[in-house]
């Protein structure tokens, strides 16, 4: 048997559930040498770690009998840093416990205390909690420990850093002294072993081999972006990956907001979820998800702490996480379960580095290349809409179907109406964006940062033409560089890459020329930027002597393309004249 020394009708609950052996985390917890010890075990996120502890502390609540005895005065207690996380393990310990007559009552922030006291008053076998609501019931007599056999702290970790160590020395305070003490942690830092060494007895440190397995069933991809092009990165991403569920993480409530909107607004069944929300709306939120109405959620890194969602395919990290754990713990809500998952870092070009130290911290590595184009995408949906059509052709059609295919078939041309089959199909799908084609490193060192030497400007006679300069404040300090510069500038300022001459850059500013007869629109398109890349001014600039040609720096030693010169009149639809002939300079 996969699970022989636990009770029968805990063993009954996990074969109902297809539990078919234990994990690395359960299986440490369940070994002879654990029974009736203090436990300090570390196991990531995703191990199973939930079960590990509901069976770790099943002899200690269920003794030799085979059913619990009736609910009253709480026999465990599990702590955990968030409303999600311990509504979740209420859930789990409520299937673990069922078969047994188990009652499982959570307390938590955000939710009525009458009802939550009404509960406790009617008796429960364990107490699902956050720190702050149960030390509060404790404290008026709500919350009774005496009769309390088993304490779990889930993610003690986070409860310290989320400044919870008052809490939670009040609430063991409280608790009897002839207890287990139960604690699980995806790290063992310095408080956390202090917290153990003043809370438990002879604690027996359990390391759980095999959680990183979880990891090696995420994919990692790093999607290489110019700045300011976060939100259409991520729209593609979700669009050529569509995936049945996905999270993004953003840095801030604020970009949680601004994210979800843009989602919305853009047709993805999305929903958000962030501190600022009530009780009600992140619980709505969350069902969304898990009956198949939304199929995207935007949260942040505290939002989002213990989320255990279903068929959860893509993890996007729209924002870079700040430490090489919190990219650990967010990939790690996918890829979970034996099931394969994809964790994508969006990454613009100027915060490389940052991304590559976070990798290397978090000892990943990940597979570099530009975001999905719409090109991709919309070969991606042709593919997707060919294989749903040959599964219906597969499927023995009813009469009245077959009977209407022929209506539409009568005097109408058999590939026409295909087109229009997958033009419907095409219909309700989001529109993909268009990037402004950044350009991937390979791998190695980075290029040089200048730019190289451009072909010159004429008009129709052949003579040099100067264009119109213009400055913004990011150079060679900032990692500027014209392989994410010029398509910027491109999108930013809504011309094409021949509009742009020559791109100098400096140590703290980057100077350029765009078409003298697109200057006053490019001027206007480049004053508002968007919200990602607000902190880059672009502003007219004097034109550039050779002084300040001297002070740009030595050119590129690299091979570069230099950019296409414009001739004679400009374009027709830009500036209402006339497009030009256009002559490329030889390549170099």
């Amino acid at each position: 048997m996969p699970f022989p020394t636990l009770a029968a009708p805990i063993a009954a609950a996990l074969a109902e559930r297809g539990y078919a052996e234990p994990t690395a985390v359960q299986a440490a917890v369940l070994e002879a040498e654990t029974a009736g010890r203090d436990l300090l075990v570390s196991a990531q996120t995703g191990s199973g770690k939930t079960v590990a502890y509901g069976l770790a502390m099943s002899g200690d609540l269920l003794g030799e009998e085979a059913r619990l005895p009736p609910a009253g005065l709480p026999l465990a207690l599990v702590v955990a840093p968030t409303r999600e996380l311990a509504l979740q393990v209420q859930v789990e310990l409520t299937w673990l416990y069922a078969r047994a007559g188990g009652r499982v009552v959570s307390c938590v922030g955000g939710m009525d205390p009458m009802t939550e006291r009404r509960q406790l008053a009617h008796g429960a076998h364990i107490v699902v909690g956050t720190p702050g609501r149960l030390r509060d019931h404790i404290e008026r007599g709500n919350l009774r420990p005496q009769s309390m056999r088993a304490v779990v702290l889930d993610e003690a970790d986070e409860m310290l850093d989320l400044g919870f160590r008052e809490d939670l020395e009040a609430i063991l305070e409280a608790l009897p002294v002839e207890r287990r003490t139960l604690l699980f942690s995806a790290t063992v830092p310095r408080p956390i072993a202090q917290l153990a060494k003043n809370f438990q007895r002879d604690a027996l440190r359990i390391a759980a081999t095999g959680e990183g397995r979880q990891h090696s069933d995420i994919e990692y991809r790093a999607l290489s972006i110019a700045p300011g092009e976060m939100e259409r990165a991520v729209v593609n991403t979700l669009r050529f990956l569509d995936p049945r569920t996905a999270i993004v993480f953003c840095g801030t409530r604020a970009a949680v907001n601004r994210l979800h909107g843009n989602l919305v607004e853009r047709g993805f069944s999305a929903v958000a979820l962030s501190g600022e929300l009530s009780q009600a709306e992140r619980t709505r939120a969350m069902q969304g998800l898990r009956d198949g109405r939304a199929r995207v959620c935007v949260a942040t890194d505290v939002a989002a702490r213990g989320l255990d969602l279903p068929d959860l395919a893509l993890v996007i990290h729209a924002d870079l996480p700040n430490d090489p754990e919190t990219l650990l713990h967010r990939s790690g809500r996918t890829g979970r379960a034996g099931k394969k998952g994809i964790s994508a870092l969006v990454v613009p070009h100027n915060r490389r580095r940052i991304a590559e130290r976070l990798l290397m911290g978090a000892k990943l590595q990940a597979a570099w290349s530009p975001a999905p184009s719409a090109e991709e995408i919309h070969a991606k949906d042709g593919e997707r809409i060919v294989e749903s059509a040959m599964a219906m052709l597969d499927q023995m059609p009813e009469e009245a179907d077959l009977a209407l295919g022929r209506q539409l078939l009568e005097g109408r041309n058999p590939e026409a109406l295909a087109a229009a089959l997958a033009k419907l199909l095409r219909a309700p799908l989001p529109a993909p964006e268009e990037l402004a084609g950044p350009v991937s490193y390979a791998q190695g060192p980075r290029p040089d940062r200048d730019a190289a030497p451009r072909a010159p400007r004429a008009n129709q006679t052949g003579e040099a033409v100067e264009g119109v300069w213009f400055r913004m404040n990011v150079g060679r300090n900032n990692q500027a560089d014209p392989r994410w510069i010029l398509p910027f500038l491109c999108h930013r300022g809504h011309v094409t890459r021949e509009a742009i001459g020559q791109i100098r850059i400096l140590d703290r500013e980057t100077r350029f020329e765009v078409a003298p007869y697109l200057a006053d629109r490019f001027a206007i398109a480049a004053a508002k930027p968007g919200q990602d890349d607000a902190h880059i001014r672009i502003e007219p600039a004097a034109s550039m002597g050779p002084a300040d040609r001297g002070a740009a720096g030595p050119r590129s030693a690299h091979p570069s393309k230099p950019r296409p010169a414009y001739q004679g009149k400009p374009r027709a639809g830009e500036g209402g004249r006339k497009r030009p002939a256009t002559s490329r300079a030889p390549r170099s």
